[in-house]
């Protein structure tokens, strides 16, 4: 792209701009350009389309390719695998279908074409409509709100089933439930599952159970898969209706997994198949028995410990008791009595022991002042008549008569 210049004129001094060449497209731009142009209009993204079948493709992928064609113009369209497993029938060539999806381009080949999520037969367009529009009303009512869903029994003790008392689903659920729950009774409210005398017969099935006494703890509403036609009075508004106010939780096992019906919405729980309905509705013995065993185990465990832990405490009770029994008492009195006799013995002889030593000291003190002691030494005590001890020569007088006391005696004596 070149730069646009200014060229001044004479009379206005304007400038004047050239306008830039096309730019160049290359294949690839122009083709993802292409492709957003169409991806990005709503009108082509969600869109159904009517055809005959022709060059269908079903490679090891799990991918669907065909073209639909009529008789001016053809469409290639390619279905996707998770897409093409949901599917009831495969289109064959010939067949006269009604695709939805969204148109796009393959950029690789520069084709445009339907890249299709829901293939279903001629004829199913006014039932789906019909669908479509009653789904809305109920919606809108509130039939299908999330908060009115019940939560279901762990333990059921009765199970409620209305489907037809000759279909395969019947005795698949009756085999499921005997498998996973032998202990719950079932409760058969046969009826018609397809037909005109089908939406009656289920509205009248599910007032009979939550009239029953005892009432059941759960209901399933199922039937095999089938067409859109097969399964239309599972979008009964009656049945809807009646799903929507029974006053037991409903479990709806309607078709096969890739069916809906609006009983499915109403429900309490949507099944895939009657079989898995029958499974969600009960638990499994298997997992109880395995359950059942570890809370033995658990049981065993704890009733061992609470029995060493109430041991312990008795034994330590009984410690204490027998500490505080009188005869332990009177056993710890004797032992006290016992050491407080040695402890006296022990004192006792320990006093005399020091009034002997003290005895003696005092003795030898006594002894060591004792005028016979010192007589031995040979002193001599002079008394006179009355006995009054000589001290003084000037205490006697001459001729006085005078005692001499010595050691082993007396001798009478006389002043000269």
């Amino acid at each position: 792209m070149g730069q646009a210049r200014e060229y001044p004129t004479r009379m206005s001094q304007m400038p004047m701009f050239v306008p830039p060449p096309p730019p160049t497209w290359s294949v690839t731009d122009l083709t993802r350009y292409l492709r957003e142009l169409l991806e990005s209009d709503h009108n082509l993204t969600d869109l159904w389309i009517s055809g005959e079948v022709s060059n269908v493709s079903a490679p090891k992928s799990g991918h669907l390719y065909f073209t639909l064609k009529d008789a001016n113009a053809s469409l290639k369209c390619v279905m996707w695998k998770p897409q093409v497993m949901r599917l009831r029938f495969l289109p064959r060539d010939g067949d006269a279908i009604e695709v939805h999806g969204a148109l796009s381009v393959y950029e690789q080949a520069g084709q445009y074409q339907l890249y299709a999520d829901i293939i279903r037969q001629t004829g199913e367009g006014a039932l789906y409509q019909e669908f479509m529009r009653l789904k809305a009303k109920l919606e809108h009512e509130g039939l299908f709100a999330e908060d009115r869903k019940r939560p279901l029994p762990a333990w059921p003790r009765r199970i409620g089933l209305i489907t037809s008392p000759t279909g395969a689903a019947l005795q698949d659920m009756l085999n499921t439930l005997r498998r996973r729950f032998p202990l719950v009774d079932v409760i058969l409210a046969p009826t018609a599952v397809q037909g005109i005398e089908a939406p009656p017969g289920i509205t009248r099935g599910l007032t009979a159970l939550n009239r029953q006494t005892p009432a059941p703890d759960v209901i399933i509403v199922a039937r095999g898969g089938g067409s859109i036609e097969d399964l239309w009075a599972f979008n009964d508004e009656t049945v809807v209706r009646a799903v929507a106010t029974s006053a037991i939780p409903v479990i709806s096992g309607v078709g096969h997994e890739t069916d809906f019906t609006l009983t499915d919405f109403a429900a309490d729980l949507r099944a895939p198949t009657p079989t898995a309905a029958a499974e969600l509705a009960t638990p499994n013995q298997a997992d109880l028995r395995a359950a059942l065993a570890e809370l033995s185990t658990e049981l065993t465990r704890t009733l061992l410990a609470t029995l060493q832990t109430r041991r312990w405490s008795l034994a330590d009770t009984q410690n204490r008791l027998l500490r505080q029994a009188p005869r332990a008492r009177l056993l710890n009195d004797r032992q006290r009595l016992d050491d407080l006799l040695r402890r006296g013995e022990t004192a006792l002889v320990h006093g005399l022991k020091l009034h002997r030593t003290r005895l003696d000291g005092l003795t030898q003190k006594l002894t060591a002042l004792n005028p016979l002691a010192i007589l031995e030494r040979g002193y001599a005590v002079v008394t006179q008549a009355d006995g009054q001890a000589v001290r003084r020569v000037g205490q006697v007088s001459p001729g006085e008569a005078l005692t001499i006391r010595v050691a082993d005696g007396t001798l009478p004596a006389r002043a000269e």
